[in-house]
This record gives structure tokens, C-alpha cells and sequence, in this order.
């Protein structure tokens, strides 16, 4: 009865974080089914365990005579039969209750790794979307804590079915034995669950408030510890110190309004169903010294009363789990609600890149397209054509300009009108487009792990190819700085190493991907001028016959350029090779030379 494995956790429904959950419960609704019919069987053994003991005191212990002479004598097969009962009660609630709880538990996992997935897969399709509109931290927690919310609101369900179906049970006999019980027990039960839901609702206003401030804080360590090394060049870690220690304390203020909400939730908890019981217990003392209820129905009453506080917990319980989850659905609705700038039209299904040279779709009936290094792009918008076969370089006294004309050449997002080999690159699978074109920023991002697998993350070329990219981009030092060379392990985001060991490991990447297309952007802005020189000359070798665009106003890179696009307020206003436009367009050479005018 378990959905798991989760190969697929299908779309989430984001019209609210009611249907958020709902759909969640949809997509595991015979593990959520299987679990709530064994938690009534559970809870009903259970309840009845009182019944039975009561049924078993009156049938088994029989009193004859008249008043004040009575006598008592044990009725030996009604006495066995009701302990057979009260023993089988025992096993079915013991055995199911083990298999209501592995139900309750798959509930849980599935609900939190759905939403992990759900995440993960979003961010996968609009990681930069996301980084540019929702913290790093509240990203983080989604996974870390929201998800775990979500999968408790599914845990608690079948308990809940199982309270319902108990607290039903207790009623029905409570009225057949008694109808002024049975009212008191069905009129003080909701009056009780009224009572403690006026509570949640201001906790999970608090809640709330709490997972804010602790999204903040989240947001606040991880740019301290990305930003560690320049705080201590600038002195600042004491500032930042201070900063941290004042959220935190913002935090624990939070959470100190929760938990005294909750206190006064858990002390209600037991004195409400307390007094319910206490009035119950009351009730049938009176009968039973009235003559309208014998001593099993008391011993039963009051058992049924006692175990009342089961189900009612159980009931609080779970709208404070609901509570939390809409909080946290909340929170994951934001993240998944941003919308990737890239989302492919064909059809073609989402996947990861493929492989260099594997040549292949996700699905369909379309062929593969082969790989060709003759591929032509052309971007309507600033005027610039990227011929195949040729290393162009993109100029402008804007460096965003240069780079937002590379962005676009690289679909970076669906707004471009770029065509590529004459069809327009939102019409082409996205997949294809990416194996085909590749756009490597001046950030490059590198991942913890072996250096490698950062370079080579499909392992489908040699150590000697690997070592000749790092050799085309001048990155020996980097990998020589990282203990155990390829072989040792990257620290997140390549902590260890500086601005242009990053930027070269990243260059090497790229060109060890050797894609149709290549698009770079600033890739030696952090690197001296001699590292620089001798990356220029090799990245001209490397690519030497395959389509490559920079955008750069480096001179050392410009010499080694086939032609040259200088841009002026975003379109091509000169092309031509760089020492012909040094010497023919004043602009140019003002750009390039950094000359100030007059």
C-alpha cells in the first residue's frame, strides 16, 4: 500500500496552500486511504477495551439474593469469554496500531520528499529567477523545515480518522446505555474542540510570524559566511556579529510568542477534556447509586471518559499540524509561483543536459539533431551576427550591454528573437539549444564536491582531456591549489580559491564541453594581465573553427579576435577587426584604451 518510490511527483497544484496540500494527499491517496481505515480499526479497538471490561464485570460477577443479603458468584464461561474478548481487543489494537504507524510515517515521507522534489525540480527550471526574487534562505528552508511541516499535516490524518471514528463510538455507546451521557459527551466534545481551535488561530498567526524572522536570519548567515573572506579584509566581521546577534534575538522573541500560546494550548489540552471527564465520572456515579446503570456500565463509563483525551489531543493536534503546514505550503507556494525565463514551447520534455555528443531529445518523435560546429546566430535586436567558424568578440562601454546581448544570444530568457542557423531559438527544444549553445558567465558557479566531477560532471571524457582544458584556460594553479588535484574535493562554491581561479576552472569547464556555440562573458576581468595573455592565445587555439562570442573590452583578448561588434546603446554601431577600429572609430578606442574625453 506505499507510493513509494517517488519517480515522479507530479505538477503541484498552486492556487493555495489548501490545494497545495490537497494535491498532495491526491497523489498519495492509497497510502493516506490505507493508513486512516487502519487507524480507525486502531482507535476503535481501543475505545471498545472499556466496553468489554464492563460487559465483562456485569456478565461474569452475577449478584442474586435480596438487599443486604445479596451474594456473588462468578459465571466462569461469560467471565472467559469477555477476557478471549478484551485479549483479542489487545492484539488487533497492538498489530494494526504498528501498521497504522508505518502507514502514518510513509504519509509523512512521501508528503516531505513531494515537496523536496517540487522544489528541486523548480529550481532546476528557474534557478535564476528564484535567486533574483526569494532569499537565499527562505529557499533553504523550504527544504529544510517546510517540507518537514507538510509531511506532518499527512502524518496526523489517520490518527485523525481514527479519533473521529473512536469519538463516534463513545457516543453511540454512551446513548444506547445511557442518553443523558451520550448527550453530554456528543455536546461537550465539539464544544471542547471549539474551545482549542480559538487558540490555533492566533498560534498560527505567531508561527508565522516566527517563520519569517527565521527565513531572515537564514538569509543573513548565509550571505555572512559567502561574504566571510571580504569581511575580514574590511574589518567587518564584528559588525555582521553584531547584526546576526541582534535577528537572533528577534528569533527567540518569535519563538517565545509561540510558546506561549502553545503552553496555554497543552495546558488546555488536559484541562478541558479534564473537566469532561470529571463531569462524565460525576454523572455516572449518581446513576449507579441511583440504580439506573450497574457497576460494569460505570467501570465502562469512566474508562470511555479517560480515554477520551486520546482522541481530543489527537483532534488538537492535528489542527495545530494543519496550522504549521499552511505556513510552510505558504512559504514553498512562493518559491514554486516564480516563473522560469526559459520554458520550452515544444514539448520536448524537461530534463537535465545531456551529455556531450549524446545527440538526443527527452522524448517525442523527432530525430536527433546532429551536432555541427557551422552554427550561425543572429540577434535582431542589437544587429549582431556570430559567424560560424569564428571567434567575435562583443564590445561596449557598458559591460552589461555586451553581456545582456550575450544573454540573449544564449536564451537566457524567452524574450530573445535570436535565430540560430536561421530558426529562432525559441522554437528549437530546449534541450537541443542548450547542448548546442553555451553561455558562461563572469561568475561562474562551482559546486562542492571532487574537482572533476565540477569539470566533467558526466564523466564522459579523460583525465588527459580534462587536463588539456584546464591547460587551454591557463588553470593549472587553480587545480594544483586544491588538495589531492582533480581527485580532491571543491569546498562550496570554491571558497578556497580567488576571483580568477574560479573564473579559469570555470572557462575550462566550458571548454571541455565544447558546444557549437560558445558565449562567454568577461571571462578573464579578474585575472592579471600575463594569466590573461596567455588564456587569449589559447582560447583562439582551442576553439580554432568553432563559433565562439566574448563579451569583453579586454585588449589582449580583442587582438585574438576574428572581428569585432562594438555596440552603442545596445546596438552594433562598428564591426571590423580591432586594430581597425582602434585607428577608425574614436569611440572604440576611447572604450578599449580607457581614455577619458577632453
Amino acid at each position: 500500500m506505499l507510493d513509494l518510490p517517488l519517480a515522479d511527483p507530479g505538477p503541484p497544484d498552486l492556487r493555495s496552500p489548501w490545494r497545495y496540500l490537497l494535491g498532495l494527499a491526491r497523489a498519495q491517496w492509497r497510502t493516506l486511504v490505507w493508513g486512516c481505515v487502519l487507524g480507525v480499526v486502531w482507535m476503535t479497538a481501543l475505545a471498545l477495551l472499556p466496553v468489554a471490561l464492563g460487559r465483562g464485570l456485569d456478565d461474569g460477577f452475577v449478584t442474586t439474593g435480596p438487599a443486604g443479603g445479596t451474594t456473588t458468584t462468578v459465571a466462569w464461561p461469560q467471565l472467559l469469554t469477555w477476557a478471549g474478548v478484551l485479549t483479542g481487543l489487545v492484539l488487533v489494537a497492538a498489530g494494526v496500531g504498528t501498521l497504522r504507524h508505518r502507514a502514518a510515517v510513509s504519509c509523512w515521507l512521501q508528503a516531505m520528499y513531494r515537496t523536496t522534489q517540487h522544489v528541486s525540480r523548480h529550481l532546476r527550471r528557474a534557478g535564476p529567477a528564484v535567486a533574483q526574487q526569494v532569499p537565499t534562505g527562505e529557499v533553504v528552508s523550504t527544504v529544510a523545515s517546510d517540507a518537514d511541516r507538510i509531511g506532518g499535516a499527512l502524518d496526523v490524518v489517520p490518527r485523525f480518522a481514527g479519533a473521529v471514528a473512536a469519538s463516534g463510538v463513545i457516543a453511540v455507546v454512551l446513548l444506547t446505555r445511557s442518553p443523558t451521557l451520550g448527550l453530554v459527551v456528543l455536546v461537550g466534545v465539539p464544544l471542547c474542540v471549539a474551545s482549542l481551535a480559538l487558540v490555533v488561530r492566533p498560534l498560527h498567526t505567531r508561527q508565522r510570524a516566527q517563520r519569517e524572522v527565521a527565513g531572515r536570519l537564514t538569509t543573513l548567515g548565509a550571505d555572512t559566511v559567502a561574504g566571510l573572506r571580504v569581511l575580514r579584509g574590511l574589518g567587518g566581521e564584528q559588525v555582521f556579529a553584531d547584526r546576526y546577534r541582534e535577528r537572533s534575538q528577534t528569533v527567540r522573541r518569535a519563538g517565545e510568542d509561540v510558546a506561549r500560546v502553545q503552553a496555554v494550548l497543552e495546558g488546555l489540552q488536559v484541562l478541558l477534556p479534564g473537566l469532561l471527564t470529571a463531569l462524565v465520572v460525576w454523572l455516572g456515579a449518581r446513576f449507579a447509586v441511583e440504580g439506573r446503570i450497574s457497576a460494569g456500565e460505570l467501570v465502562a463509563f469512566y474508562g470511555l471518559s479517560a480515554f477520551l483525551v486520546m482522541p481530543l489531543r489527537t483532534g488538537v493536534e492535528a489542527l495545530e499540524k494543519w496550522a504549521r503546514a499552511l505556513v510552510g505550503a505558504r512559504k514553498v507556494l512562493a518559491v514554486l509561483r516564480v516563473e522560469p525565463p526559459v520554458v520550452d514551447r515544444t514539448g520536448e520534455a524537461q530534463a537535465t543536459d545531456p551529455a556531450p555528443g549524446s545527440g538526443a531529445f527527452a522524448g517525442g518523435d523527432r530525430a536527433p539533431v546532429a551536432a555541427t560546429a557551422a552554427a550561425t546566430l543572429v540577434d535582431p535586436d542589437s544587429g549582431a551576427t556570430i559567424r560560424p567558424g569564428e571567434l567575435t568578440a562583443l564590445v561596449s562601454a557598458d559591460p552589461g550591454e555586451a553581456a545582456r546581448v550575450a544573454a540573449r544570444l544564449g536564451r537566457d530568457d524567452d524574450t530573445s528573437r535570436v535565430l540560430l542557423d536561421g530558426v529562432p531559438l525559441v522554437d528549437l527544444p530546449l534541450r537541443d539549444v542548450r547542448r548546442r549553445v553555451l553561455l558562461s558567465e563572469a561568475e561562474p558557479a562551482l559546486f562542492s564536491g571532487p574537482l572533476r566531477d565540477t569539470l566533467d560532471p558526466w564523466r564522459a571524457h579523460t583525465v588527459a582531456q580534462v587536463m588539456q582544458a584546464v591547460d587551454d584556460a591557463s588553470a593549472h594553479d587553480a587545480v594544483a591549489s586544491v588538495p589531492g588535484g582533480l581527485a580532491g574535493r571543491l569546498p562550496e562554491r570554491g571558497r578556497s580559491l580567488s576571483g580568477g581561479q574560479r573564473q579559469r576552472l570555470g572557462l575550462a569547464r566550458a571548454l571541455l564541453r565544447d558546444p557549437d556555440v560558445l558565449l562567454l562573458v568577461e571571462p578573464t576581468s579578474a585575472v592579471d594581465a600575463h594569466t590573461e595573455a596567455r588564456v587569449a592565445a589559447r582560447l583562439q587555439r582551442s576553439r580554432d573553427g568553432r563559433t565562439t562570442a566574448v563579451a569583453t573590452a579586454s585588449p589582449l583578448l580583442l587582438e585574438q579576435a576574428d572581428r569585432v561588434l562594438f555596440l552603442v546603446d545596445g546596438r552594433v554601431r562598428a564591426e571590423g577587426r580591432h586594430h581597425d577600429l582602434l585607428a577608425d572609430v574614436p569611440a572604440y578606442r576611447r572604450t578599449v584604451t580607457r581614455e577619458e574625453d577632453g
